[in-house]
């Protein structure tokens, strides 16, 4: 089969990586890619978000199958238009991307369909926002309503915090992705990723993760699109993560389908573990960055028949085998990160000659001397695989000591508690 693959990112390389060892690809095709993929598949010059031009390159190369790694080209309908010329595609439908591109969309469908959520309110002013930022105490979450590259949430302490992120969403900080902002009530417990494979009706477990968001050690400093996972998460046991298919992906499949949204594609689950049960923080329409870093390598079955398994509406009578090792990724971000950074610092001593630690390049490229450099805030993300959790993280973080980079930074304590 010849395959398009869609995206740049560390997210991007890791199918890469489970695709090219696909025994039905012929022929990888990789928009735009990085340097890490160079050895996977063949780069194509074109930004994942030239949608014009990733089409025409699909049905001109007649491409069988194309996997689209982000959500914005999902949110932005790529995949519809794909379906619609005849090429498969795997990734949901605009309509069914709603649940990331809308925030208000997707605690709106939870809410139709009894799916355990924190209580929300949406706003569009100041003075509304204010009032349940004031009945909560300020203790709450402000959130852009659309997609801000993982970066649109601030978990408020005081009324002060909320209302300052408040007025700076409302005042265009993400643009239309913050016309409309969410103030939801601050739920506690520990965080877990689930992840499941739907194909318009049934819908499948894959496998779970647990991410830290917080830039600096010890859970301080700002969202980040994520600064390390594990998996599997360590605190989603086998009653548990049956508890969030029963109450949540099911569900949500058979609601997206009654509304006649059907969704196709793998469906990423943000989970608080409250003390009353678990409770949905959000819902991505595609893998997460960094978790299909953990949680690929750790794939047995297959992935490009699981793909077709999901857009043919063949998951009834098809399972998935996965390694019982454990991951644990480190991701190395550009000091300033999620702030201001500077591009262009070098990168070297960037290979594992281990085969239990992969290293995934996010925002990579070359300069004209072939000079590996940083172009963005999350650059690499190091796997390291082991028979538990302490051995994998021993790998992962004796593969990042190793790399040279003295404008990168990474947290110390990935996995820590595991």
């Amino acid at each position: 089969m010849k395959i398009l693959l869609i995206g740049g990112g560390g997210r991007e390389h890791a199918l890469a990586r489970s695709i090219a060892d696909s025994p039905l690809v012929t022929d990888l095709r990789i928009a735009p890619g990085n340097p890490g993929m160079e050895g996977l598949g063949t780069l194509i010059q074109i930004k994942a978000d030239d949608y014009d031009a990733l089409f025409d390159y699909a049905v001109n190369e007649a491409v069988d199958l194309v996997v689209i790694g982000p959500e914005a080209p999902l949110v932005a309908g790529l995949a519809d238009r794909l379906q619609d010329a005849g090429i498969r595609a795997f990734g949901p439908s605009a309509a069914a991307a709603q649940l990331e591109g809308s925030k208000e969309f997707a605690r709106d469908f939870c809410t139709r369909h009894n799916i355990p959520q924190p209580a929300f309110f949406a706003a569009q002013d100041k003075d509304s926002a204010y009032r349940h930022i004031d009945a909560m105490n300020g203790f709450c979450v402000v959130k852009a309503d659309g997609l801000a590259a993982g970066k649109g949430v601030v978990v408020a302490d005081t009324a002060d915090e909320a209302k300052a992120a408040v007025d700076a969403m409302l005042g265009g900080q993400f643009g239309d992705a913050s016309k409309t902002i969410l103030i939801e009530e601050r739920i506690t417990g520990p965080e877990a990723s689930l992840f499941a494979l739907l194909d318009g009706g049934d819908a499948l477990y894959m496998a779970s993760a647990q991410d830290h968001k917080r830039a600096y050690d010890g859970d301080k400093g700002p969202n980040t699109g994520g600064m390390g996972a594990i998996s599997p998460s360590p605190r989603l046991d086998d009653a548990l993560i049956e508890q969030v298919m029963d109450q949540v992906v099911r569900p949500l499949a058979r609601g997206m389908a009654d509304e006649g949204i059907p969704y196709q594609g793998v469906l990423y689950v943000g989970l608080m573990l409250t003390a009353t049960g678990p409770q949905v923080i959000e819902f991505n329409c595609r893998f997460g960055d960094p978790e299909a870093q953990v949680i690929l390598p750790r794939l047995k079955t297959d992935i490009i028949t699981a793909m077709l398994a999901a857009t043919d509406g063949g998951l009834g009578h098809f399972d998935m085998r996965w390694d019982d090792a454990n991951a644990v990724t480190v991701v190395m971000a550009t000091k300033g990160y999620p702030g201001a950074y500077d591009k262009g610092s070098a990168i070297n001593n960037s290979e594992s000659d281990d085969p239990d630690c992969i290293i995934f390049h996010a925002g990579t490229a070359r300069d004209e001397h072939g000079q590996l450099i940083a172009t963005g805030g999350r650059v690499l993300a190091v796997t390291g695989m082991g028979d538990n959790a302490a051995i994998a993280r021993q790998k992962a973080y004796e593969a990042v000591a190793k790399i040279d980079w003295p404008e990168g930074f990474y947290r110390s304590d990935i996995a820590a508690d595991s």
